[in-house]
Formats: structure tokens, C-alpha cells, sequence
């Protein structure tokens, strides 16, 4: 899991079946939690907006945490942070 800041939005009329009514949103990963990218694009079932940190859940795990065990989901909001204490925005 990451922690990032959502810097904007995706919108995508042509998609699987299986994320169509979802949101996407383009996160970019705090300095101290970046690997080998510094943003991604992450689906939105809780309601995030642009300029929030949240927390990001990665592979099966945001599968999982969106409840879309069969979609071709990588990565997805899965918290907003509210009090985010020794973290650098």
C-alpha cells in the first residue's frame, strides 16, 4: 500500500464492461513512498478528490479492496487520509 496526493482524473468512454460506472483517478505516490513510478491511475469507489492524500492499494489486494475480485483492476483508493502525522506532503 501507498500513500499519494490525487492529482487529477481519468475519463474513459471505451472500457471492460466490468469498470464501466467506475471513476479514475491519477495519484501520485508521496516522495518517501515512490518505487519505480511516481503516478498512477487508481479506481475510485469511495469518493476522492483532486488535491486529497489517500491511501492506494496495489495488484490483488486493490481487487479485493474495490469488491471487483474479476475486474482488470491494479490499483484503487481505498482510504482518504485525514491526519497523516510523519508524513511529507
Amino acid at each position: 500500500m501507498i500513500v499519494g496526493k490525487v492529482v487529477g482524473s481519468i475519463v474513459s468512454t471505451r472500457k471492460s464492461d466490468k469498470l464501466i460506472g467506475n471513476k479514475f483517478m491519477v495519484v501520485e505516490a508521496l516522495d518517501k513512498m515512490k518505487t519505480n513510478t511516481e503516478r498512477l491511475v487508481a479506481i475510485d469507489n469511495i469518493g476522492a478528490g483532486v488535491g486529497e492524500i489517500v491511501l492506494v492499494a496495489q495488484g490483488s489486494a486493490a481487487r479485493i479492496g474495490c469488491d471487483m475480485d474479476n475486474a482488470p483492476v491494479d490499483a484503487a483508493i481505498v482510504g482518504i487520509v485525514d491526519d497523516g502525522i510523519g508524513l511529507e506532503y
